[in-house]
């Protein structure tokens, strides 16, 4: 989202980014301020104070109802979110972000509107300024909304409260986003007649994440593999992945001193930091792993840096692709795969000479992988490694969303006075 924004600013355009306050990103997902630090300042950012109920953690805020019932005020809390938009957690956000829209518009007429989902509420405040001042509008779904990319089906019919909005608003836009070809298949099949405006724009990378150097493993003092991103996966597939790593340290003598380190926020909101998942992780510290936390932006590429292999550990399967994948790309280091064979991250990496290839969530498979990881981090030639940056090298963020941000523009339908 930063990056697009950036693309539109330099691309002339007045851009008005308009977002939540601080206080609502500290509780929904974590906040990282060093992400702020290159936005363009030219861009004008509106924050509303809209806040989760459900993620308050503070009883003294409670009323009495939450504090005796909490789980018949959940149940009310949902009901009532969706009275106005089809979406827990944040449909009641529907009037607040159409009257900000709308505010915005009349102080500053826009010539384009770009919602970005989640929340899916943002496009019913597109579609109200379409509705009232035909402000044509794109939607950057992301992984997409009628698709459960986790387990790979139809999340609802389109026949159905959510089906007839997506429709509705699907109808109007200018273009559509996806991250993946999987989920663009699947929006041109299920609106055959928007297919020409379905488009793969994929997350890539921000350079300044990369070490941009090759990395000299030093066998002698301990390999060092690393994964860096949130634990959002199963006890088992992590349980799995330590499996494998603690079978691969036993029988390669060059893992007999390795060290596995994994980076990352736990968990969201209330629960952060507390789930099983920490557990598993402090059990196999005698393992060599350990885990050190979350990584401010801004130090993303010397954690890297210090790394001699790479562990991706993925949930989902073909609908899903991560962000991550192209910064692990990117970096030039082995990469053992941790997700389904049948999975959008093998399609990104295919031909990437450093990766040890799609081996499942099985711990024997991965035990394999990281015993051939291992060997890369140490044998691997220049040449190797210069191949597998060229590889990475076409998913910068500023080459796609350039190239998307430049498309959007060329398909806007005409209309009169200065961009926004």
């Amino acid at each position: 989202m930063r990056e697009t924004a950036n693309q539109f600013a330099a691309q002339g355009w007045d851009v008005t980014v308009v977002t939540i306050e601080d206080e609502s990103w500290k509780l929904e997902s974590g906040l990282d301020h060093t992400l702020s630090e290159k936005v363009d300042p030219r861009i004008a950012i509106v924050k509303l104070p809209l806040r989760r109920e459900d993620l308050e953690t503070d009883i003294r805020r409670y009323g009495e109802r939450r504090a005796l019932t909490p789980a018949k005020w959940v149940r009310s809390l949902r009901d009532r979110q969706q009275e106005t938009f089809p979406e827990m957690n944040f449909g009641d956000w529907r009037g607040a972000l159409e009257d900000a829209v709308l505010r915005i518009h009349k102080d500053k007429p826009a010539d384009l509107v770009l919602a970005t989902c989640v929340p899916y509420t943002n496009l019913a405040a597109a579609w109200r300024l379409w509705e009232e001042a035909h402000v044509p509008y794109a939607v950057d779904f992301r992984d997409g909304w009628s698709i459960d990319v986790i387990d790979g089906r139809e999340a609802f019919t389109r026949d159905s409260e959510n089906g007839r909005w997506e429709e509705r608003v699907l109808g109007s836009a200018t273009s559509l986003w996806v991250v993946n070809d999987p989920i663009a298949e699947h929006y041109r099949a299920r609106y055959p007649e928007l297919a020409d405006r379905v488009h793969v724009v994929r997350n890539g990378y921000d350079v300044d994440s990369a070490p941009g150097r090759a990395h000299s493993p030093d066998p002698e003092s301990g390999l060092v593999f690393g994964y860096l991103g949130t634990v959002n996966f199963s006890t088992e597939h992590l349980g799995a992945v330590l499996d494998g790593w603690r079978a691969a340290r036993k029988r390669e003598p060059l893992l007999a001193n390795a060290r596995f380190e994994v980076r990352g926020h736990i968990g969201h909101g209330s629960v952060r930091g507390a789930s099983p998942q920490v557990e598993l992780l402090r059990d196999a510290e005698a393992d060599g792993v350990t885990y050190g936390g979350p990584v401010a932006k801004a130090d993303v590429a010397a954690t890297y840096a210090r790394w001699d292999a790479l562990v991706l550990i993925l949930i989902g399967g073909r609908y899903v692709t991560s962000g991550k994948v192209y910064e692990y790309m990117a970096t030039g280091l082995p990469i053992v795969s941790a997700h389904a064979i049948d999975h959008d991250a093998s399609n990104v990496l295919k031909g990437h000479p450093l990766w040890t290839g799609p081996r499942g969530i099985d711990w024997e498979a991965l035990a394999d992988a990281f015993v051939e990881a291992a060997h890369l981090a140490v044998e691997s030639t220049p040449e190797q490694h210069a191949k597998a940056m060229t590889h990475a090298d076409r998913f910068t963020r500023e080459i796609i969303m350039s190239a998307a941000v430049k498309k959007l523009v060329s398909e806007m339908p005409a209309r009169k006075g200065d961009s926004q």
